[in-house]
């Protein structure tokens, strides 16, 4: 057990160090790399380049290089976007992105395909029932791991809070900041001039290192896999050809109930876009300065956190209808209070209410769709994880790519839009499930089988 603990806690923190740097990274993109909509156009990029990536690459760097090795070069992949960040320009930011989105989907496949073998000859050896033990595993990955987003957005508050370009913010200033923005490159002055580069490119080296070190955990730390197991996933693996996974994906279309399910699923993808890339600038950092954007960040990353465990727990006694109901009502809420708001440096605890309350919600919706594709998909998982990660991440596209055009008013009607659509079309689910099985309610059956929360994230 020594050994394979050893193992789960160097991928565990090997990916806290990384996405430590990434997770900071993302938060920032709309306030520091704001002219000409570069950083949220490079987010765009990245999410589109992860959507091939996750279709093709995995089945075959996986074969190539092995777990291990994958792992580690995906993990380089991260590195070059912080790198890109360096000397922030279309040449720079918009290649890495394309990198780094490529390097992601392996990482995640290698990752999830290292802990199972792991738990799986530990299970053998000890005698014990395998999938105790490769929950067990990725119980303590998610316990490290999920850090990684206050650990990345602290640090990139108080190197930024040491600034010493902070403005006095007028009233003529703020009237620039809220849902009705003025829709200009330098709407982040109004809250503080952009920070030194001395302070940029500390807080970048810190990401950088910190990259770095993830590289060389994985490299130096971690056993490759050698066993019968691993031999059978790579002929597993061989069998998964480009177009056979392409098609595998795209036939599952055929049922009813995934294209209902697509609203739902981008939905994901628009409302943490709104939230990391216009809340974050429009608000935030125009109403209070870009060293605040690490903290509201936290806000939103701890309140995700703890409720995500909670509604897992719970999604068994009040079932998973009424939690999607929680979630749209909150999520509801807090659009309409950002139409009416007009955000004011005086009112400081709004700013962290939001993202709490916003929190709360993408906690359900991470958790319970894929519970819900688990559920209804239980004989096709693969494919329907596939679209899952396909429609989310087209949905980050979309709500990137339109970021700098429109409004932040237009941009939360759309939200709003998406978010009923979605509601509607899962309520056609629950009926279609309800009427194909009668006397067994779809939200008494056992909700799990899909992957955690984070694993359909960056």
């Amino acid at each position: 057990m020594e050994k394979n603990l050893k193992n789960v806690l160097v991928i565990s923190f090997g990916f806290l160090l990384l996405f430590t740097a990434y997770s900071g990274l993302q938060s920032l993109q709309s306030s520091l790399n704001s002219e000409e909509g570069l950083g949220v156009a490079s987010l765009s990029v990245l999410y589109a380049a992860l959507t091939l990536s996750s279709m093709f690459l995995p089945p075959v760097i996986i074969k190539k290089l092995g777990c291990k090795w994958t792992i580690a070069a995906s993990m380089c992949c991260y590195v070059t976007y912080s790198l890109g960040n360096f000397y922030a320009s279309w040449y720079t930011l918009i290649p890495t992105s394309m990198i780094l989105g490529l390097g992601g989907a392996p990482l995640w496949s290698a990752k999830c395909t290292y802990l199972t073998i792991a738990g799986t000859l530990y299970a053998e050896k000890a005698g014990k029932n395998a999938k105790d033990i490769i929950n067990q595993y990725f119980g303590i990955f998610f316990l490290v791991f999920q850090t990684s987003g206050v650990w990345g957005n602290l640090i990139s508050s108080l190197i930024l809070s040491q600034s010493s370009n902070k403005v006095e913010i007028s009233e003529k200033d703020l009237e620039c900041c809220g849902a009705y923005n003025c829709l200009t490159d330098t709407t982040n002055s109004t809250g503080s001039e952009r920070p030194s580069n001395s302070l940029i490119y500390t807080l970048l080296g810190v990401y950088t290192a910190s990259g770095v070190l993830a590289v060389l955990l994985v490299s130096i730390f971690l056993d490759q896999i050698k066993s019968d197991q691993a031999e059978t996933e790579k002929e597993k693996l061989e069998a998964s050809s480009f177009w056979s996974t392409l098609l595998a994906t795209f036939r599952h279309l055929k049922d009813k109930r995934q294209c209902l399910l697509i609203p739902l699923t981008m939905y994901s993808g628009f409302e943490q876009a709104f939230l990391s890339g216009d809340y974050s600038k429009s608000y935030v950092t125009c109403a209070l300065g870009i060293q605040y954007v690490g903290y509201m960040m936290i806000c939103f990353a701890g309140v995700n956190s703890l409720c995500s465990l909670l509604f897992g727990k719970i999604s068994q006694f009040t079932g998973r209808k009424l939690l999607f109901a929680l979630a749209t009502v909150m999520n509801t809420g807090c659009i309409i209070a950002l139409l009416l708001w007009k955000p004011h440096p005086k009112q400081l605890a709004v700013f962290f209410v939001i993202p709490a309350l916003w929190g709360l919600s993408d906690a359900v919706w991470q958790t319970q769709t894929n519970a819900l594709y688990g559920i209804l998909f239980e004989k096709n998982k693969e494919a329907a994880f596939a679209n899952y990660r396909l429609w989310e991440s087209i949905g980050f596209v979309i709500a990137f790519a339109y970021s700098t055009k429109l409004q932040v008013y237009i941009k939360a009607y759309i939200l709003l839009s998406v978010l009923v659509l979605s509601m509607v079309t899962y309520g056609a689910v629950e009926y279609l499930e309800t009427k194909s099985s009668p006397g067994t309610p779809a939200a008494t059956k056992k909700e799990n089988g899909g992957p955690h929360p984070q694993e359909t994230r960056m």
